[in-house]
């Protein structure tokens, strides 16, 4: 919110290093803050046409979707899904083994471009970075990306390689995914000062 509120922000890709990270439900939240708690209109698009997931999340069918736009001749109607007033879903489509070409074409930007101009939000839920050689160029298309990691899971060299691919100027914020207050530091102390402090109130 602040991001575009300050340099324009409108374009939003979530991305992991690896599959299994939590990134499309991550992608799911950060859409349903953006429309229901700012008010904001929303497309959530889901680019990771080898295993596209959110058509499932919201209970529509995936015959349709993304794939079918970026298809050869590049004329194919995209439905998009109305899941709330301010929601819309772009979904995946059927599966596609190798999506490579069609997310980092020149149709992939103008369909991007003209989000841009019908709704506040694009957020696009990509394919894992090392399934994703030219993550770079479908990189170039967006405002910002979103690295989510798996807490005491994704190994640090493949989140470096995700960072670099996508590009440390281009990287709005980090998601740590599954973590517990075990696992972080100091965690206990913090818990109990705001749990007091909450108890106080």
């Amino acid at each position: 919110h602040d991001a575009q509120a300050n340099r324009g922000t409108r374009v939003i890709m979530l991305a992991s290093a690896v599959a299994s990270e939590g990134k499309t439900l991550t992608a799911t939240n950060l859409a349903l803050t953006l429309s229901e708690s700012y008010q904001r209109r929303v497309l959530l698009i889901d680019a990771d046409l080898r295993k596209p997931a959110l058509h499932a999340i919201f209970k529509h069918d995936t015959t349709t979707g993304l794939r079918d736009g970026l298809g050869a001749d590049g004329e194919a109607h995209l439905l998009v899904r109305q899941i709330t007033p301010r929601l819309s879903l772009l979904p995946g489509g059927r599966p596609n083994s190798d999506p490579m070409a069609g997310l980092t074409s020149e149709r992939m930007r103008k369909l991007i471009e003209e989000a841009k101009e019908a709704f506040d939000w694009v957020i696009i839920d990509t394919p894992p970075i090392v399934l994703l050689p030219d993550a770079n160029l479908l990189a170039s298309m967006v405002d910002a990306a979103v690295l989510v990691v798996r807490a005491e899971s994704t190994p640090h060299h493949l989140v470096k390689r995700a960072v670099d691919a996508i590009g440390h100027k281009r990287i709005l914020g980090v998601v740590l995914n599954h973590a517990s207050h075990k696992e972080m530091p100091y965690g206990g102390h913090y818990h109990d000062y705001y749990g007091d402090a909450a108890a106080g109130d």
